[in-house]
């Protein structure tokens, strides 16, 4: 039997502050010694009383304007009850009833595995629940028979987003929460990095008969921590309750676990509902009120995010959406981008222009920054260092191979790439004169590809041309070699 996959997306984004959401402990959690930022709040110790983290609230309303939310200017915070090692009080402060944000939306755009478009690409629209902020709890750690606890997490600020069931298979569970991701990053709000847990995801999901309205029994797979496990885990879940569903077995309402290793969800418990966290206002917070100018002010810090950018990078540059996608995943590659495009300064030419400086970027810059671990803010060149490259190609100075050379130099040494050109003696030969001679010395030397083009096998070209620049160590000018390389062989018909 065929089925409907019906997935809906809880994810987990803890912001990051400097303080803790309830306290003054260090929210900067990875990496430290076990419970070294804990205090009587955090730990839950009677008569300590938590207050309001405000840069908190500010991130969680500049995620809502980002994801098209209305805001709640007047909410509350409640406990939810519920008694685990990791959770000292035995309760966690939230927001239920009046999450900070809801009703909203996240357009984005479902490519291919590589990140470019087919004719299988597609918009996608989530539809937004709600978003709602809250403290995280601390992180157990499981050996053998022993469990232990570490608190330097609880307490961070975390926002929880939860979609509408409007997400259809594994692609678009993975191209959704991508896009999420980098939506915190653009707004500087999270670092998003799942694998050390500041984003994690859990997907709710159910299988139906194609055809039939009715929901299929829920699933939730518990703390995904990389986009990897979010398709992998899903995918598996398919197939298993297909199969089950294929033997007439129900499925039951559990909270499922992820085994990378094995590649299988496992069973962690019997899912619980929400009356079973005994939901009540918290007595030790009060009422939360966001005026209308501090709305405002929020409102207007939220930055051009990545699908803007991607259309208005293909309207206004004329680069591919594939290009378009590449550049403005990462904010500081965005940034350097454009200050580039405007060192050009070009109007005339700036599509022309553009491209070959994205290439660049996408291209060399990227391999040498992979290959040196480092990130574009890093570097030594300049976005104007590039555009001089960039303006040295386009009027011929140098060619595109020996342009290679040049950013590899600037790379590592910062200089400029008309100063490393005029040193180093790399400017493209273009005189006639010196060209057709190097094309008459190349013919001289090779009298059997000569023929055998003659003959027919004008794939020799291309080889007699590759043998002029070599000899003249790339710095010919490509076009005049191919032009000249042409017209001579054609005297000799």
């Amino acid at each position: 039997m065929e089925y409907d996959v019906i997935i809906g997306m809880e994810t987990h984004v803890e912001l990051d502050t400097h303080s803790k959401m309830f306290c003054t402990c260090s929210a900067q959690w990875f990496g430290a010694e076990p419970n070294v930022h804990v205090c009587p709040t955090c730990a839950g110790m009677p008569g300590a009383l938590p207050v309001i983290n405000r840069r908190a609230v500010e991130f969680s309303m500049m995620l809502g304007v980002a994801l098209n939310c209305s805001i709640n200017q007047h909410t509350f915070w409640e406990r939810k009850s519920y008694w685990y090692p990791d959770l000292p009080k035995g309760y966690q402060i939230t927001q239920y009833q009046y999450p900070m944000c809801y009703d909203g939306y996240l357009e984005f755009d479902v490519r291919d595995l590589s990140g470019g478009w087919n004719e299988q690409s597609y918009r996608k629209r989530v539809r937004i629940r709600r978003a709602h902020l809250e403290e995280d709890t601390g992180k157990l750690t499981h050996a053998g028979r022993s469990s232990y606890v570490d608190y330097n997490r609880s307490g961070v600020p975390l926002l929880e987003i939860v979609t509408e069931p409007d997400i259809f298979n594994a692609h678009e569970a993975y191209a959704y929460l991508s896009a999420l991701q980098d939506i915190v990053r653009y707004l500087g709000i999270s670092t998003g990095d799942m694998e050390k847990g500041a984003m994690r995801c859990e997907p709710n999901m159910s299988l139906r008969p194609k055809g039939t309205d009715a929901f299929g029994t829920k699933v939730e797979i518990k703390n995904l921590n990389s986009l990897s496990a979010v398709r992998g885990a899903i995918a598996y879940e398919i197939k298993r309750q297909s199969a089950a569903l294929d033997k007439g077995e129900k499925i039951r309402q559990v909270t499922l676990g992820w085994d990378d290793v094995r590649g299988v969800t496992v069973m962690q418990r019997e899912k619980e509902d929400a009356h079973d966290y005994r939901y009540f206002p918290e007595p030790d917070l009060p009422p939360l009120d966001v005026s209308d100018d501090w709305l405002a002010l929020v409102r207007a810090s939220v930055p051009e995010l990545p699908i803007a950018k991607q259309a208005r990078y293909q309207n206004e540059f004329g680069l591919s959406a594939y290009d378009a996608v590449q550049l403005t995943t990462n904010r500081d590659v965005a940034k350097w981008f454009e200050t580039g495009i405007k060192a050009l300064n070009d109007e005339k030419a700036v599509h022309a222009l553009a491209k070959r400086f994205a290439n660049f970027v996408i291209g060399d810059l990227t391999r040498l920054m992979n290959a040196s671990g480092l990130q574009i803010e890093q570097i030594k060149i300049t976005p104007a260092q590039l555009a001089g490259l960039v303006k040295l190609v386009e009027v011929q100075t140098i060619n595109s191979s020996t342009a290679k050379l040049v950013l590899e130099e600037m790379f590592g040494s910062g200089a400029d790439a008309n100063a490393i050109v005029q040193a180093k003696g790399l400017a493209q030969v273009s005189d006639s004169s010196v060209l057709e001679k190097a094309v008459e010395d190349v013919l001289a030397a090779n009298p059997k590809e000569v023929d055998n083009y003659l003959k027919g096998n004008e794939k020799l070209l291309q080889f007699l041309v590759g043998q002029t620049m070599k000899a003249s160590k790339g710095k010919a000018n490509p076009q005049m070699i191919q032009g000249l390389m042409k017209a001579a062989l054609e005297k000799r018909r």
